[in-house]
């Protein structure tokens, strides 16, 4: 994953996206943020998941992106598959319903009340705090119940 490193100005409520300007004066502090890497990941580098919660949150991230459950914007680029004596796997399509099954029964298994918060961290990216807002959760909490989800879904996926 390509590192994509940006330097922001850090407030009582963390990083600021925009400081005035586009300069840090010196009396603040200021951190250095990948905006490449994701929540998830970096929840379990600052160790707030261990790595059988990570790999779960990957499991359900890459069945998501395999069944192309996100609202599609482009045209779709997919590589013809031509008849050949080689590859005996599943068609491309079966591949997409296997992962949209496997996601919709994570999911199910993470059950009513943790799927929001899951897909909000986990599939669209969002960082916690953004999503304790959206679902009007108080400050830090969302941290607790995506850790009940992750431990849910590492079941369902059988996550040791």
């Amino acid at each position: 994953m390509p590192r994509e490193l940006v330097e922001r100005e850090l407030s009582e409520e963390g990083p600021r996206r925009t400081c005035k300007g586009g300069q840090i004066s010196r009396r603040r502090r200021s951190v250095t943020m990948n905006l490449a890497e994701s929540p998830l990941s970096w929840l379990h580098a600052h160790g707030h998941l261990d790595d059988r919660l990570f790999a779960a949150g990957e499991a359900l991230r890459n069945d998501y992106e395999r069944a192309q459950v996100a609202p599609s914007i482009t045209m779709r680029w997919d590589p013809v598959r031509m008849k050949s004596t080689g590859e005996r796997g599943l068609e491309s399509g079966e591949k997409q319903i296997a992962a949209r099954q496997r996601f919709d029964g994570a999911m199910k298994a993470a059950g009513r009340g943790l799927e929001d918060v899951l897909w909000r961290v986990v599939c669209a990216g969002e960082t916690l705090p953004v999503a304790e807002k959206a679902l009007a959760w108080p400050a830090r909490s969302g941290k607790l119940v995506l850790r009940l989800a992750l431990d849910r879904v590492a079941d369902f996926y059988r996550v040791r």
